[in-house]
């Protein structure tokens, strides 16, 4: 304890000590400053985009503000706590002045395209009750020129050309089709994040064509007619009613019910079924959208010969088709959306005779026995579509399970086993997509067996390998000498399904089948100009069906080469109006050539393609 209380005694005798032996501040001598050594002043901007280290810039001069007279905000409780309900949100920026309604105006706010509610004060006579109606119109004019050249016959009895006695003649014509559609829906629901409770829709299409072609019997079954055709019709292509059932989540996935003529694609890329037919769906989605349903039974329609549209006037078909399927989003891989698709196609036509328009008998067809036949048929398939990292891929695979009651080659019954395989892979390039296409469907390898393997669809409208840019999906090219009215390749078709008629024919299970290998690209030069070029290398699977019919030993399977481009412009970078231009040719291989050679000896084919579409 006393050495603790020393120790502050010795600290303060050494502080004083210290404090004697400095001198006096007054009395020091005066030292020279120091000059400290030149440094370089710091500049801040001694590279562009960049500040120097060590640099801190003045700060700018303090804001002050003086308001004399300024009063506070009122507190929250000044305003009124109650809500205030708009009557009709959709009319608010009319009101406030921002926007001005045109009617005749697709581009902008109108209430005739469903961007607003139907004002109920304004049209007390229709039936409705709430302020969430919308009215939705549209008229489109698709207007179409086509020339083209395909092998067609020599007339029988007589010819427009005197002494003209080859079986193939002239092969230039043309087409020229203008087709109105008027459509209008009424339905019920704020649809811009859910479905509508309920809809009401009915489409019209009224369609004019005019077809010249160099050979009589071509467009008309009587020798006598002339070799052009004028004619006019008026088809329902929607009309129906759609029930919203049930939401099943508060993410609105949701069931629905939709009754009468209605479109309906069965995969992503039309191989199976696409077309506008008279049926009952049921439909959804789970689980956020990443499932969705279909289940569809559809009653066909008879179509219209020479426009391809429905015909309301006549009575169903016997043809029934029931489709279900599957989409699941994610799978089998993230960003590949996966399908599965069962369908089944029962055809009883059998007795039924029917003539076309045009006089040409399109069932039974004439061909093999030209007898009736009624089928069974289950199509199994599995379709994908998305992409594997950088690559987009398109696919799709069918196996066709049947049987057909009457062979058109035995009279007996066949049991079908058909298959039918396509892809399509794209890589995009900035502004450029580079795309691979193939394509496989099963050829009959023996007609006279008790089964039928070559591959046909329902209602083929395929999006696929140039579409209908391409000329071999594009033309109908007619089989003569094997049959009468039958076409080898229908139009808007990619299958050689030796059919009447694609849309009035049946399904025919004993076919040459089809393989395709083709490259394209798409080159988006500007928003509104697509330049669009395609090539395509096609083979019959198996001419055993031609050889049969057309009494020869050997056809090659080579059918040619088919080359087209295209280039579509939209004005205004959108869908309302597209001008679009494509040519196409068919460089014809050993197996085409030796089932059409004509008049001359030529052996390429072309199609060109003028079409405008204006939308409202």
């Amino acid at each position: 304890m006393a050495g603790l209380l020393l120790f502050p005694l010795a600290m303060a005798a050494a502080a004083a000590q210290s404090a004697e032996d400095t001198p006096d501040a007054e009395t020091a001598p005066l030292e020279a400053p120091t000059e400290k050594p030149a440094v370089d002043p710091i500049e801040p901007d001694s590279i562009e985009g960049r500040r120097r280290p060590g640099y801190n810039a003045e700060l700018p001069e303090r804001v002050t503000q003086d308001n004399p007279g300024a009063v506070r905000a009122p507190p929250p409780e000044a305003f009124p706590m109650e809500d205030f309900p708009v009557p009709d949100r959709w009319r608010l920026i009319e009101t406030l002045g921002f926007v001005k309604e045109d009617v005749l105006d697709p581009y902008n706010q109108n209430t005739y395209k469903g961007d607003r509610p139907i004002d109920r004060a304004k049209v007390p006579w229709l039936p409705i009750k709430g302020d969430d109606w919308f009215f939705i119109a549209g008229l489109t004019s698709d207007t179409l020129f086509e020339p083209r050249t395909f092998p067609i016959p020599v007339g029988v009895q007589t010819t427009e050309r005197p002494q003209s006695l080859d079986i193939f003649g002239e092969d230039a014509s043309y087409v020229f089709a203008q087709t109105f559609i008027a459509s209008a829906a009424l339905l019920k629901g704020s649809t811009a994040f859910k479905p509508p409770d309920v809809e009401y829709r009915v489409t019209l299409a009224f369609n004019f064509n005019h077809v010249n072609v160099p050979e009589k019997r071509v467009l008309f079954v009587e020798p006598s007619k002339k070799s052009l055709r004028s004619d006019h019709f008026l088809g329902v292509q929607e009309f129906f009613i759609d029930k919203h059932i049930r939401n099943t989540s508060d993410r609105y996935d949701f069931d629905s019910l939709r009754l009468g003529i209605q479109p309906f694609q069965a995969d992503f890329r039309g191989f199976l079924f696409n077309d506008q037919q008279l049926g009952l769906r049921f439909f959804g989605n789970r689980d956020n959208n990443r499932f969705q349903y279909n289940l569809a039974a559809f009653w066909r329609l008879e179509k219209d010969t020479n426009s391809g549209l429905n015909d309301v006037t006549t009575a169903p078909r016997d043809d029934l088709l029931f489709v279900a399927n599957l989409y699941r989003q994610d799978f089998l891989i993230p960003a590949l959306t996966s399908q599965v698709v069962i369908a089944y196609n029962r055809n009883r036509e059998g007795d039924d005779v029917r003539i076309d328009d045009n006089g040409f008998p399109v069932r039974p067809a004439l061909l093999g026995t030209l007898r009736g036949r009624d089928y069974d048929v289950v199509y199994l398939g599995y379709n994908a579509d998305g992409r594997i990292g950088r690559i987009n891929l398109s696919g799709s695979v069918y196996g066709a399970l049947g049987e057909d009651r009457n062979s058109i080659f035995t009279d007996e019954p066949a049991d079908i086993r058909a298959l039918f395989a396509a892809a399509e892979l794209s890589y995009d390039v900035d502004w450029m997509r580079f795309r691979l296409s193939g394509a496989y469907a099963s050829g009959d390898g023996d007609p006279y067996d008790d089964e039928e393997t070559g591959f046909d669809a329902v209602f083929e409208n395929p999006i696929f390998a140039g579409a209908d840019t391409s000329y071999w999906i594009r033309q109908n090219i007619p089989f003569a000498g094997g049959g009468r009215a039958i076409a080898l390749s229908g139009r808007n078709g990619l299958l050689n399904s030796l059919r009447s008629s694609k849309e009035q024919g049946q399904s025919n299970f004993n076919n040459p089948g089809l393989v395709l290998v083709g490259a394209g690209a798409d080159f988006d030069l500007t928003p509104e100009l697509r330049l669009t070029a395609n090539a395509n290398h096609l083979w019959f699977d198996n001419t055993a069906t031609l050889e049969v019919l057309r009494n020869e030993g050997s056809i090659p399977r080579d059918i040619g080469f088919d080359l087209s481009a295209a280039a579509t412009w939209r004005p205004h970078a959108n869908q309302n109006i597209v001008f679009r231009l494509s040519g196409a040719t068919l460089l014809a291989g050993d197996g085409f050539r030796d089932l059409f050679d004509r008049e001359g000896g030529g052996s390429a084919y072309y199609s060109v393609l003028a079409n405008a579409i204006l939308t409202y």
